[in-house]
């Protein structure tokens, strides 16, 4: 297996590259089908779409590997739970029906009878 990583390596990199060949040819025939009849604005050509991709990814996604400040939160409140006990989780539960309404238990657990 460690032989050929770098077979895995091509093989992701030419999956990567059909997938944005692909998404951009979606965007270019969405764009012409589209902005021209809504809106009067000029087709795009493939290289114009791809451009369009990759601005729109610079301008509004970024470039960083690490996942978004959206899940900080969730990680934060997973270690949260794991450092509290039996009780603090169910002052939680009961806090949050409280605020929330009712929701089902987790699977495997019995529902409370409230």
């Amino acid at each position: 297996m460690r032989r050929h990583w770098w077979l895995r390596g091509l093989k992701f990199l030419l999956f990567a590259l059909l997938f944005v060949a692909v998404f951009s040819f979606f965007v270019m025939r969405l764009w012409n089908w589209l902005m021209p009849a809504v809106f009067g604005w000029h087709a795009l050509t493939y290289w114009q779409a791809l451009g369009l991709l990759v601005l729109s990814k610079i301008l509004f996604g970024g470039f960083r590997g690490r996942p978004g400040p959206r899940f900080a939160g969730r990680r934060r409140m997973m270690e949260r739970w794991a450092r509290m006990t039996p009780q603090e989780r169910e002052r939680l539960r009961e806090s949050m029906r409280k605020r929330c309404g009712a929701w089902p238990a987790p699977a495997g657990q019995p529902e409370a009878n409230a």
